[in-house]
């Protein structure tokens, strides 16, 4: 990871293992992410692997996602599933989220 870099910022997670996970790199000094956007971080584990956490933007700011300690070379793979899941859900709830308030909108007019 770049010196100037906060981690990667996942751009599109792929439907099946085989496939990597694309990511951006993003610069330290971005302002906090957007609803449903994943960053990546990853180190050196001490032993070997690869220690990688997950952030998720919400609306009220960044939550700890998940952290995978000392996770193998091929950690994507690993990750793969829970960022899938994740992206998943905050699609369907900004659907939710439109349908409700579109359904308000009706209701008031």
């Amino acid at each position: 990871m770049p010196p100037w870099a906060s981690g990667a910022l996942v751009h599109r997670v792929p439907t099946t293992p085989d496939q990597p996970v694309e990511a951006l790199w993003l610069p330290a000094t971005s302002p906090q992410l957007r609803f449903g956007r994943i960053l990546l971080r990853w180190e050196k584990a001490p032993g070997a692997g690869w220690d990688v956490t997950a952030r998720l933007g919400l609306a009220t700011g960044d939550v700890h996602l998940a952290t995978w300690p000392a996770a193998p070379d091929d950690w994507p793979r690993l990750v793969r599933p829970t960022l899938s899941e994740v992206t998943g859900l905050c699609s369907a709830l900004s659907v939710a989220t439109a349908a409700l308030e579109l359904a308000n909108r009706l209701a008031d007019s």
